[in-house]
């Protein structure tokens, strides 16, 4: 039983953190580079983004924690004889897999890497609004769905929890 209680408070702890972390960009970080131009506009999400491809241990174990957590979950429950309700670690599962983790692998990380790779000093105006024109409002677009994925699946971790 403590495997499972275990697994469900880190669970909830480490979605709960990602969901935090996609809302922050959500609300606060993306709205505030919004009114940057340009260049000042890849140069800044370079900056941030860097930071977390640079490796950042706590960022790294929050999100693989949030990833590997529900699913350790969910099996400890199916081992165990009692606990959380394992349909809803299994949708909060899914969700995180399916919702958070396969658009950052598909979608907003490549996307992160295009823009890591450009050197702003070497392009004109034009260059740069068409590269901040094919990144922003689809970055954007997916954080916004794993952000409500994540938050949904924190709820059903919580809910799960609950009943116990």
């Amino acid at each position: 039983m403590l495997a499972v209680t275990a697994s469900s408070v880190g669970a909830v702890v480490t979605c709960g953190l990602v969901a935090g972390l996609l809302l922050g960009f959500a609300v606060v970080v993306m709205p505030g580079l919004r009114g940057l131009g340009d260049a000042d506009f890849v140069r800044s999400f370079q900056a941030v983004d860097g930071v977390i491809q640079r490796g950042a241990p706590v960022f790294g174990l929050v999100w693989a924690g949030s990833a590997v957590l529900p699913l350790f979950a969910v099996v400890t429950r199916l081992l165990a004889t009692e606990g959380p309700d394992v349909r809803l670690l299994g949708a909060a599962a899914a969700l995180m897999l399916l919702g958070v983790h396969l658009p950052t692998v598909v979608v907003n990380v490549p996307a992160n890497n295009r823009l890591q790779a450009v050197d702003v000093a070497g392009l004109d105006g034009p260059a740069l609004a068409r590269l901040r024109a094919g990144f922003e409002p689809r970055w954007n677009r997916w954080n916004r769905v794993r952000t409500v994925l994540a938050t949904v699946a924190v709820l059903l971790l919580a809910l799960a929890s609950a009943t116990d």
